[in-house]
């Protein structure tokens, strides 16, 4: 029984750390929090220039 408590607590203190992290990530918008930002060639986060 006290395995099964574990396990289980193990499930949700995982299942929460994964929604905090999901939460932080889509704060900083698409290309900030995108693993890919520094060899990106899409340069999202850059406005376009006005003429």
């Amino acid at each position: 029984m006290i395995a099964s408590i574990i396990i289980g607590a193990a499930i949700f203190a995982y299942a929460a750390y994964a929604m905090v992290k999901f939460i932080n990530k889509s704060k900083k918008g698409k290309c900030a929090a995108c693993d890919l930002k520094n060899s990106c060639s899409s340069n999202c986060g850059l406005p376009s220039k006005v003429k």
